[in-house]
């Protein structure tokens, strides 16, 4: 519905960012680091936003990049976890650190985190282990093949292994095919290397 809101930043507190735009003042929810990166008050900011409605509820979260909204939707789908520790989540781990302690299974790292405990963290890894990898850190050999990572890792694929996957089966690939019928064949092929077959 919203994909962001830009306007001049009025008041930066511990969790909560307000941006005046167009004569409307947003009270938008943040993590502390992403506001920590946001402009002074009285200077222009940008956040990328998501929208939480519920019947009795509505609450408009915001975060400095794409990639910081993504963590923060990646996160909701971790079961015990809602917008509210969500954002405390990240605003007490860096979005590096977090990354680092999911690809590791660094659990004593998580439960340091203030409110998170062993079987959330627990459940974090089991639920995000490979699905936070930015595109930097994906095998650069892709090419055209980034949208069939991406679809794999839509499926539940780790994502580093997607990419190494689709790589393996693009050197195998018949070269005479139409561009329709590699594609076919590439992503048939990657979910084999996938399944270890």
């Amino acid at each position: 519905m919203f994909n962001s809101i830009q306007g001049i930043i009025t008041e930066k507190l511990s969790e909560t960012i307000r941006i005046l735009t167009g004569g409307i003042e947003w009270d938008i929810a943040a993590p502390g680091t992403d506001i920590a990166k946001m402009a002074p008050a009285g200077e222009k900011g940008r956040l990328f936003t998501w929208l939480y409605h519920r019947e009795d509820s509505m609450r408009l979260f915001g975060f400095a990049d794409e990639n910081r909204r993504n963590t923060f939707l990646e996160l909701l789908k971790v079961d015990g976890i809602g917008p509210k520790q969500a954002i405390k989540i990240m605003g007490n781990i860096g979005q590096e650190e977090l990354e680092r302690a999911l690809e590791t299974e660094d659990i004593a790292r998580l439960e340091a985190v203030p409110g998170l405990g062993k079987k959330t963290a627990q459940k974090m890894i089991l639920s995000l282990k490979g699905k936070l990898v930015r595109a930097a850190d994906v095998p650069q050999a892709l090419g055209p093949h980034q949208e069939l990572v991406e679809a794999l890792a839509e499926m539940g694929y780790d994502k580093r292994a997607a990419a190494d996957a689709v790589a393996r089966a693009a050197e195998t690939l018949d070269k005479g095919l139409s561009s329709q019928e590699k594609e076919k064949q590439l992503f048939k092929a990657a979910i084999l290397f996938l399944s270890g077959q």
